[in-house]
C-alpha cells in the first residue's frame, strides 16, 4: 500500500535514504550491513495512522510499553544500504507497534520485514522514551576505522578510545560530547546486546560494539550519521600518524577542558 502525500514524511525518508548512501560510499555497509530506525509518530496524519496492515502480526520478545501505538520506519533485513538509498520504499517497511506494545505489523509501502536487530533496536527507542529523551533514531553501522581499533584490547577499557579520539581533531570534542561507550562482544541481534547498549545511552552519544560496529542514538539521522563519521575521522588522523612511524601527541586534557568550556558541553 502506498502512503498518502505527506511532506514532512517524505522528507524523513529522503534523509535516511541519503545516510544510507554515505554508509555505502564510506565502506561502512557491505552486503547488507547496518541497519536504521526512526520514530515517525508525530509525522504522520491520524488517516495514515488508520491505514489496514499488509502483513501479518510479528510477536515482539518482550512488551515495548513506551511504545504501546507508535510508527517506525525501518531498513529492511538482508536489504542493502546502497538500494535503500536509490529506492527506499522498495528497502525499507514501515510498522505499527500493536497498543499492547508485544507485536508489530507493517502497513507501507511493500511487506519488507525489518531489519532482524528490530528487537535490539526497539529496546532502544523504548528506553530512552521511556525516560522522556527526544532521540527518535537509531543507527547501526560498521565503520572499518573504528572497528579494527577495537581490536585492540587495550582500547575496551572504560573511556580510553573514546578520550584518545576526542584529542585527535577539536571537532570531534565538540560534535561527540559526551564521548564513545564501549560494549564488549556480544551475539549481534540480541537482546543482551541491546540492554549492554542500553545501560551506556545515558553517558555516550555513541557506543562501539566490540569486532562489530558502531551505534548511535540522535533527534534525526543526520545528526547520527555526523557522530559516526566525526569519530572516523579522529581514527583515521591516529591510524595515519601510527602508519607514518609515531604515536599522535593528541590534544592535551587541558586543551579538552577548555574546549569543553567554551562550547558548553556536557
Amino acid at each position: 500500500m502506498k502512503l498518502i502525500k505527506n511532506d514532512k514524511l517524505e522528507c524523513q525518508i529522503a534523509d535516511v535514504a541519503e545516510v544510507a548512501g554515505y554508509l555505502w560510499q564510506r565502506g561502512w555497509a557491505e552486503r547488507n550491513g547496518g541497519n536504521i530506525s526512526v520514530n515517525i509518530t508525530d509525522l504522520l496524519t491520524d488517516e495514515e495512522k488508520a491505514l489496514p496492515a499488509i502483513s501479518e502480526r510479528y510477536p515482539l520478545p518482550k512488551v515495548m510499553n513506551a511504545l504501546k501505538g507508535n510508527f517506525f520506519l525501518v531498513t529492511g533485513t538482508n536489504r542493502r544500504m546502497r538500494y535503500v538509498a536509490s529506492h527506499p520504499m522498495e528497502n525499507m517497511a514501515m510498522i505499527r507497534i500493536s497498543d499492547t506494545g508485544d507485536w508489530y505489523e507493517i502497513i507501507a509501502d511493500n511487506p519488507v520485514r525489518p531489519t532482524s536487530e528490530l528487537p535490539s533496536h526497539l529496546s532502544m527507542h523504548d528506553y530512552l522514551k521511556g525516560r522522556g529523551i527526544d532521540n527518535k533514531v537509531v543507527l547501526h553501522t560498521h565503520p572499518t576505522d573504528l572497528v579494527a581499533m577495537t581490536h585492540n584490547r587495550a582500547f575496551l577499557q572504560p573511556d580510553v578510545l573514546g578520550k584518545l579520539l576526542w584529542s585527535m581533531i577539536p571537532e570531534t570534542r565538540v560534535i561527540v560530547p559526551k564521548g564513545l561507550g564501549i560494549v564488549p562482544y556480544k551475539l549481534p541481534g540480541s537482546l543482551e546486546l541491546a540492554d549492554a547498549t542500553i545501560r551506556l545511552l545515558d553517558r555516550y552519544d555513541v557506543v562501539m560494539w566490540e569486532k562489530h560496529g558502531a551505534l548511535a542514538v540522535g533527534s534525526d539521522v543526520i545528526e547520527c550519521f555526523d557522530m559516526i563519521d566525526t569519530l572516523s575521522k579522529s581514527a583515521q588522523i591516529y591510524l595515519q600518524a601510527r602508519a607514518m612511524g609515531f604515536e599522535p601527541e593528541g590534544l592535551t586534557d587541558e586543551q579538552s577542558e577548555e574546549l569543553r568550556k567554551a562550547f558548553r558541553l556536557v
